[in-house]
């Protein structure tokens, strides 16, 4: 990276476009696995109705035909309103916020090492979450509500007030109830860590590989095939999941600790040994099968959009 380019990464027209361009992807990601997400929140947060089907790879199909038989096709994707509200500015300052760490931390070529790509990443991830953060949990309660036959869906205000009334953060905190919005917050800045940061370092890391792969284009840093990106989305998402699952799973029990429980604050070490002492340390790995049935398809179609974009967008 030049000076010149340097300097064009951190203008406010850049950072726009860049944004754009990281907003889009995160949506279409999203979208392509959106009934999947919601049936992993089911099974991580232990939800009466569908944890007979946790535990087996069958099981994901068989929970998403129950949804389908009581609610409809919609039923799948109950949620992911607040889920495209939430990803658009999450991805987009995911995104913007790599492409200048990466500019601060790496100005040139010569400087790029696998470390600095982690932290350019896991700086990025924890941007990001640190400002989407409640509809993160709003979208997780909507997914998690499962109403009886005859009564109405749950409502983006609705659950948004439920939240807000809760009376927890109120114990603890006097009038700022709008810590309510943040149950589970540590989790995810722990495992947004090594989720962000491994799946940047991958895709950077596996990108180069076919670069220089003398099949595709030897020597050079032409753009790579869309088959070829979607490959190293598909296997940074696959390795970024792994790595941050366990945190993810104690992340989704304490975000729906508020409807289990409004009057308590459930904490990180407390829901961990809960989880332990029920299921064991598989316990921190259910739904990894759907997880990985849905990272792959989802982090390809990110990269790869995101990609696309930045080529229409002239970035």
């Amino acid at each position: 990276m030049t000076k010149d380019e340097k300097k064009r990464t951190q203008s406010l027209d850049y950072v726009v476009r860049s944004g754009i361009a990281g907003g889009i992807a995160g949506c279409m990601a999203k979208t392509s696995i959106a009934p999947l997400d919601r049936i992993k929140i089911l099974f991580q947060s232990r939800n009466p109705v569908y944890e007979k089907y946790s535990g087996s790879f069958s099981g994901a199909f068989r929970a998403g035909f129950d949804i389908y038989k009581n609610a409809g096709f919609i039923g799948l994707f109950q949620g992911h309103s607040v889920t495209l509200i939430r990803i658009f500015p999450y991805a987009a300052i995911k995104f913007v916020a790599y492409e200048q760490f990466r500019a601060i931390l790496m100005p040139t070529r010569a400087q790029e090492t696998p470390s600095k790509q982690f932290i350019a990443g896991s700086l990025a991830g924890v941007t990001s979450v640190c400002f989407t953060y409640p509809l993160d949990l709003i979208r997780v309660r909507l997914a998690y509500d499962v109403k009886e036959a005859g009564h109405k869906r749950p409502t983006l205000l609705g659950t948004m007030q439920q939240i807000f009334k809760e009376p927890a953060a109120t114990r603890r905190l006097g009038k700022f109830r709008i810590v309510n919005f943040y149950r589970g917050f540590l989790p995810t800045i722990s495992g947004i860590v090594p989720y962000a940061g491994v799946s940047f370092l991958t895709y950077h890391s596996i990108t180069q590989l076919f670069r220089y792969n003398a099949i595709i284009s030897p020597f050079t840093r032409a753009p790579l095939s869309t088959w070829a990106e979607l490959v190293c989305g598909g296997v940074a998402g696959l390795i970024a999941q792994t790595s941050s699952y366990p945190l993810e799973v104690i992340r989704r029990r304490m975000q729906v600790g508020g409807s289990l429980n409004p009057y308590k604050f459930v904490g990180f070490m407390e829901t961990t040994k809960e989880i332990y002492r029920l299921k064991g340390l598989k316990g921190f790995y259910v739904g990894l099968s759907i997880g990985y049935i849905k990272v792959v398809p989802m982090m390809a179609v990110s990269f790869a959009v995101y990609e696309r974009m930045k080529r229409l967008l002239d970035i």
